[in-house]
């Protein structure tokens, strides 16, 4: 699943938890990817899913904040996609069945 905006990301992940979200920090819409990701852990239905965020804003303020808010993992652009996949890999053995 895709989605645009933060309340369209919400919307899908509380109707179907995804196995992991892949989180921009600069969504449009009334929700950045902050908010999306507090969201996503105030929630019992989406607290276990693992957050990645993927963001052009690498610096020491906003991946404080990601972790603050309770993103699993936080990759600055540009990143490896290798590295990108073996977390993803990982935080999937991690999840229960």
């Amino acid at each position: 699943m895709a989605a645009k905006t933060g309340a369209k990301a919400l919307e899908l992940a509380m109707n179907t938890p995804p196995d992991i979200v892949l989180l921009d920090l600069h969504l449009p819409g009334l929700y950045d990817g902050f908010a999306v990701c507090e969201k996503l852990r105030a929630n019992p239905t989406t607290s276990a899913v693992p957050v990645v965020v993927i963001s052009a804003s690498d610096d020491t303020e906003n991946r404080a904040r990601a972790a603050k808010t309770g993103a699993t993992s936080y990759y600055g652009k540009p990143f490896s996609p290798m590295a990108l996949l073996k977390d993803i890999e990982t935080l999937g053995r991690r999840r229960p069945a």
